[in-house]
């Protein structure tokens, strides 16, 4: 049962409008004249022309130590300054977080906040931010807008390793996990020792040592996928993966499981909206409910991301897979890539780039 009430969730249409249209993706690089850029709709656009000392990039927003040592944020519509003192930031897809000694301050959709004037450490992910408040000795997190103490810890603080996108475990004084989604507190377990939880967006999965089975943590319920603890699970946004005692790889989603397959899989990874998996030498994903060979090889070096899958072609170049199809990016040898979005940006040796985005291949 939940410990207190949901937080207010209905927020006016206009502003779910105006939140939908402001986020766009930024893809940012230094180019071979150590300018940084970003490209967005079909063309590149110069962020600085100066360097930049440091920058950490999501989705909706990169932010950057520009050359003064100035702290500054660009989110595809404007570029924005957030100070000038030395700070520790953090960077998701959607939020930044930073500190100016024990004050800990945040940006989201243009909303800059301060959290506590006696923070410690935090960690930001999409759609929150949680951190140490040492001023009550509490377990904060900052949500939609909102922020609200999740524990008072009797003794040393510190940050829960189990934390997803938008919903995160922790433990509190009694030894009791608990999970926080969507401004609510959930009860799991009292367990002394540790517990495997794997978090994604919106679920958990995990064996839960007091039943000896595999849960499945989604919508506020607690369901059993299996009647016995799985080899290895991971989740993603909205599902979950697990390789069973058999070696057969599942995919659960909406109540429902996949056989994604029965032969030992050489090697699996999740995130976001993506599975894949190598079977017999050949690399697949699953998408729109369809098994879809990716590969007729195993890619010694590949990123997953949101809808895409980026990965070493044969050539040693860069090839990508994005919504179920294929795309041969460069045939160029050691070419670094990095997912932004559902766009894949590619460095060459002679330090220009490409650009996968909307199924064209652009170079500045």
């Amino acid at each position: 049962m939940p410990t207190f009430e949901p937080m207010q969730r209905i927020l006016p249409l206009v502003f779910l409008l105006f939140s939908i249209a402001y986020g766009q993706t930024v893809v940012p690089f230094r180019d071979f004249n150590n300018f940084f850029l970003s490209y967005e709709n079909g063309g590149f656009k110069t962020i600085e022309i100066q360097p930049v000392k440091d920058y950490q990039a999501g989705d909706e927003l990169v932010a950057y130590i520009d050359t003064r040592g100035n702290l500054r944020l660009y989110d595809g519509r404007q570029r924005k300054d957030i100070t000038n003192l030395n700070v520790e930031y953090q960077v998701s897809d959607h939020l930044l977080g930073y500190m100016i000694g024990p004050t800990l301050n945040m940006w989201d959709k243009g909303r800059l906040q301060t959290l506590t004037y006696f923070g410690r450490k935090f960690l930001v992910k999409d759609s929150l931010i949680v951190y140490e408040d040492t001023r009550f000795n509490t377990l904060n997190v900052y949500w939609k807008k909102n922020t609200m103490s999740l524990a008072t810890i009797i003794g040393e603080l510190s940050i829960p390793t189990t934390v997803g996108e938008n919903i995160l475990v922790f433990k509190d004084n009694g030894n009791l996990f608990k999970v926080f989604q969507d401004g609510m507190i959930y009860e799991i377990c009292a367990w002394n020792g540790t517990i495997d939880f794997q978090l994604g967006t919106d679920i958990i999965c995990f064996n839960d040592p007091t039943t000896r089975t595999f849960v499945a943590f989604e919508h506020g319920e607690f369901i059993d996928v299996e009647n016995q603890f799985m080899r290895k699970y991971k989740a993603g946004r909205g599902f979950i993966v697990y390789e069973d005692l058999n070696s057969n790889l599942w995919l659960y989603k909406n109540g429902e499981k996949t056989l994604l397959t029965n032969f030992i899989s050489s090697f699996w990874d999740v995130k976001d909206d993506v599975v894949i998996w190598g079977e017999n030498n050949y690399l697949f994903t699953y998408v729109n409910d369809e098994k879809i060979q990716v590969a007729n090889f195993i890619p010694n070096t590949w990123e997953i991301k949101n809808n895409t899958i980026a990965y070493r072609n044969i050539m040693g170049g860069v090839s990508a897979m994005v919504n179920g199809v294929n795309h041969e990016i460069t045939l160029l040898a050691d070419s670094e890539f990095k997912i932004y979005g559902n766009s894949v940006l590619v460095k060459l040796f002679n330090n220009s780039h490409l650009v996968l985005s909307d199924g064209k291949v652009i170079s500045n």
